[in-house]
C-alpha cells in the first residue's frame, strides 16, 4: 500500500504465486481502506504493507550512526533528532533515503494517516512497514521474483501502484523467509526488506541503551 497526500492511497493485492488479487484507489480515510481490504481478503487475515512509519517520535532520538566508525554516537544539541532506528538502518546500507519520521506536531499529513492506518489495521491483519525504495536496491538483481500483473489502477498515478505492488511483493518474500526485518530497537516499529542482509556492522542493528546527555557542538 502507498500513501499520497494528493491521490489517495494505491493498494494491490497478490497471492503466493504473484498474481494479483486486485488494485485501485481509495481516498485517505481509514473506513475505505479497510472496505477494500475486506474485498480483497474475503473474510480471511492477509499480511499488509504500508508505505509509511508505524508511529512518530515521542522525542528526539539520542543517538545517530557513525559509518566511518560503524559506531552509535550522542546526538548533537545541533541536530533534529529525527528518524527511527529502522531508517538508519536502511539509509546506512545504502538501500535508499528515509523521509526522517518527526515528531507528531510536525508530522505531514500522510504519514498522520500512516500511524492511523497501522492503528486500524492491527486487531485484523499482520501488518508491516515496507520501504518500496529499498526493496527496489534489494531486488535490482534478481531474476527469480516475478508478479503478474493488471494495467488497471495505474493511470492514477504509475509510480505509485507500481510501489504498492513492490509492497506486496516485499511482504510475500519476508512471509516466505527470503526476507528480513531490520530496527525496532527503539520500539518505534521496524522495516520488512525482501532479502536477507548479509554485510553489515552487528553494532548497527542493536540500539544503545544508556541515555547520555546531548554532545556539545
Amino acid at each position: 500500500m502507498d500513501i499520497s497526500e494528493d491521490r489517495g492511497c494505491a493498494i494491490a493485492a497478490i497471492n503466493e504465486e504473484g498474481k494479483s488479487i486486485g488494485s485501485g484507489w481509495t481516498t485517505c480515510r481509514v473506513s475505505d481502506v479497510v472496505s477494500r481490504l475486506s474485498d480483497y481478503s474475503k473474510g480471511h487475515e492477509m499480511v499488509v504493507g504500508i508505505d509509511a512509519p508505524r508511529m512518530a517520535l515521542p522525542s528526539p532520538r539520542p543517538w545517530y550512526w557513525e559509518r566511518k566508525t560503524a559506531s552509535w554516537r550522542p546526538r548533537t544539541v545541533t541536530e533534529s533528532g529525527w528518524g527511527c532506528h529502522c531508517e538508519i538502518i536502511v539509509k546506512s546500507l545504502g538501500l535508499a533515503n528515509p523521509q526522517w519520521t518527526p515528531s507528531l506536531d510536525v508530522a505531514p499529513g500522510w504519514m498522520r494517516f500512516g500511524f492511523d492506518l497501522f492503528g486500524a489495521l492491527n486487531e485484523a491483519h499482520q501488518v508491516h512497514e515496507v520501504f518500496p525504495t529499498a526493496s527496489y536496491s534489494q531486488l535490482a538483481e534478481c531474476l527469480d521474483t516475478v508478479v503478474c500483473l493488471p494495467f488497471s489502477g495505474f493511470s492514477g498515478g504509475p509510480k505509485d501502484m507500481l510501489d504498492a505492488y513492490v509492497a506486496a511483493v516485499t511482504i510475500r518474500e519476508y512471509s516466505r523467509v527470503r526476507g528480513c526485518s531490520v530496527g525496532g530497537g527503539d520500539k518505534l516499529g521496524s522495516i520488512v526488506l525482501p532479502r536477507q542482509v548479509l554485510t553489515a556492522p552487528a553494532a548497527l542493528f542493536e540500539w544503545p541503551t544508556v541515555i547520555l546527555p546531548l554532545k556539545p557542538l
